[in-house]
């Protein structure tokens, strides 16, 4: 990751006071750059790294940070430094699989302004809003929401109404989506290439909604997890080909569907007969059957023979380390 003298967004597309109906500097102080280590033995070492870096906001007074779970998935150390420069070691207190959130808690007071949490419902396509980074205004983008709308992730994840800004902001991991009110509408975890009209590829980000969080939150600072039974589980990696097909793409460790002999290159034709055309499809068809552990039927197709193969599912948060306790 460049240090803070290596770049800035350029100056015409940061976000300007004068057009902002609140204090810009107060809200982005509250946004904190994220370090973290995570164990060369962990899980997700191989394909997130063992040094990760992004930012996350204070949203409450005790310290209390929200980010992009990726950045810290079975992190062992987690460092928060303020926009004056300041480091303080946190901790890791959850990583919902589900909406991608994570929570971290500093370990020393932070002495920042709390972000208030917004409602990211009241956010429409045209609607103008900052990605604020740590940092300040310099590492800061103004934005507008082009869609509001259904994602499906190629790791067995989906959410409703993801946030799509434009343009992207380079360091997106954990960026806070300001809305017009000042307040927290949604942290930043993607950046994807769009096709617009004219055939013109443009990046954009994707940010999960903010209300994602508040039903969960209780439970992620009481269990570490919400508290219901984890979704059915399988490990792999899957895409969308353009012939309305689900394609396996890449498997996830030993997981369940290495442990049943899928293959990258296996086609998905259906979940428990039901026939499956999209992520979503599939992803839904899979979670309908039950909590983590039941039986997942599958119908594939590899090269050009059609077979049936059934999987018993994992809880995703097994095969991964734990946070110690401080």
């Amino acid at each position: 990751m460049q240090s803070p003298e290596e770049w800035q967004i350029p100056p015409e597309f940061q976000p300007d006071q004068d057009a902002l109906a609140y204090d810009l500097r107060v809200a982005l102080s509250s946004i904190v750059s994220l370090r973290a280590r995570v164990p060369e033995d962990a899980f997700t070492a191989e394909t997130l790294g063992i040094e990760r870096a992004g930012q996350g906001v204070v949203i409450r007074d005790d310290g209390l940070v929200v980010t992009i779970g990726y950045l810290i998935a079975e992190a062992e150390e987690v460092w928060l430094t303020t926009n004056k420069g300041r480091t303080v070691e946190a901790h890791v207190i959850a990583y919902d699989y589900d909406s991608g959130f994570g929570l971290v808690q500093a370990l020393e007071p932070l002495g920042l302004p709390v972000m208030a949490l917004g409602d990211s419902r009241r956010l429409s396509p045209g609607d103008l809003v900052v990605m604020g980074g740590s940092g300040g205004s310099t590492h800061s983008l103004a934005a507008q929401v082009v869609a509001c709308q259904e994602f499906a992730g190629y790791w067995e994840y989906l959410i409703d109404n993801a946030i799509f800004t434009v343009p992207a902001h380079p360091n997106w991991g954990g960026t806070a989506l300001i809305g017009p009110r000042g307040d927290l509408v949604g942290i930043g975890s993607l950046q994807l290439q769009h096709q617009a009209q004219g055939g013109a590829i443009v990046p954009l980000n994707m940010s999960v909604p903010i209300d994602l969080l508040k039903p969960i939150l209780d439970d992620l600072l009481t269990l570490g997890r919400v508290g219901r039974p984890p979704k059915p589980w399988l490990g792999f990696y899957a895409s969308e080909t353009e012939e309305d097909q689900i394609s396996i793409i890449g498997l996830a460790g030993d997981a369940p569907a290495q442990r049943a002999g899928l293959r990258a290159g296996d086609n998905v034709h259906a979940v428990a007969g039901q026939a499956v055309t999209s992520l979503a499809e599939f992803y839904r068809a899979i979670w309908a059957l039950g909590p983590a552990g039941v039986d997942v039927p599958l119908t594939l197709e590899r090269e050009g023979d059609t077979f049936d193969v059934t999987i018993r599912s994992a809880d995703r948060g097994r095969f991964m380390k734990t946070p110690r306790l401080q």
